[in-house]
């Protein structure tokens, strides 16, 4: 059973008459109900096109947002091999919502980074809800380093509403492991690829998303704050969090058209969680070209080309 968004009543009233019949035919072998199913889901297939062809900002966000969107962990299961997770920061202590570590990608060794929500209570309890604090970004910025003494590429999949804003975070240097892990970003001598895969929130996300390519999925979201910290700085009100998503320009389609971001992938219609496996694909065929595409430049050339990449943003706009 899909977990529903409020603008997908039409969708869920529709799937919901088809899990009904279904349930009415296998308790009663003599009723058929072939053809009312079949109507039914193409009248389902038909909503869902017509909706998801016209999200606004907000829509969009709450897709990110989808409690069964796939997260890191499930990117990490289908499009690496041999991923082997390393954990600590060598100062404090681990981290759970930045998970990181050395894999192979289709035969070729690579570092990857990313966050991970958690898909249930337990789960999202223990990677805090995706949110880092500054030890899980001394973590990256500990294993960006061990890639660029290897010259490993370094691939990130970027889901967090934020750094965690805690009170103990800050006191341990959140800002501070932010920038440096920004930092460790622009001074990379290997490939660095990464991709939003759901939320990418402010500093929290940019920390270890300051790649040579970034991509965001075709629902996903990428912004400086989230809409309802926005609406409550803009308007001192929180419920106008559709207002400012609309104002901040935070989908892909915007961020593509600002130079912000190099690409768009895919995703189902529904969202990448009615299909996560053409979203992995489509995921992993665009990694590949991108490492394709740098595999013949040299470490000071990758650098230097993604500190222009990020030093030009924004000077086209106006």
């Amino acid at each position: 059973m899909h977990n529903y968004l409020d603008f997908e009543k039409p969708i869920s009233d529709l799937e919901g008459k088809i899990l009904e019949l279904r349930k009415l035919a296998s308790e009663d072998e003599s009723i058929d109900t072939g053809d009312e199913i079949a109507r039914l889901e193409t009248r389902a297939r038909d909503a869902m096109a017509e909706i998801y062809a016209k999200l606004n900002p907000w829509q969009k966000t709450q897709v990110a947002r989808h409690p069964d969107r796939p997260h890191f962990n499930d990117y990490a299961k289908t499009l690496f091999d041999e991923f082997t997770p390393l954990a600590g920061d060598r100062k404090f202590a681990e981290d759970a919502a930045i998970q990181a570590g050395f894999a192979r990608f289709r035969g070729q060794p690579v570092v990857v980074i990313g966050q991970e929500k958690g898909h249930d209570t337990k789960t999202r309890i223990k990677h805090n809800f995706g949110s880092a604090r500054p030890e899980g970004y001394r973590k990256a910025i500990r294993i960006m380093e061990m890639a660029d003494r290897f010259r490993l590429p370094v691939i990130t999949l970027v889901d967090t509403a934020g750094a965690y804003p805690g009170v103990g975070a800050e006191e341990r240097g959140q800002a501070e492991a932010i920038a440096r892990s920004t930092e460790a970003c622009l001074n990379l001598r290997s490939p660095l690829i990464s991709i939003i895969i759901g939320e990418g929130g402010s500093g929290g996300a940019i920390a270890i998303a300051t790649g040579n390519k970034v991509y965001m999925l075709e629902h996903s979201i990428y912004s400086v704050i989230s809409p309802e910290g926005a609406a409550s700085i803009l308007w001192r009100d929180a419920t106008r969090a559709r207002d400012a998503a609309t104002s901040m320009k935070i989908t892909a389609e915007d961020l593509l058209d600002l130079g912000v971001i190099d690409g768009i992938i895919a995703e189902p219609v529904g969202g990448a969680h009615r299909d996560p496996e053409s979203v992995f694909s489509r995921a992993g065929d665009l990694i590949a070209s991108a490492l394709e595409e740098m595999s013949s430049r040299s470490g000071e050339e990758l650098r230097a080309d993604r500190r222009k990449k990020f030093l030009e943003i924004g000077r086209h706009i106006g």
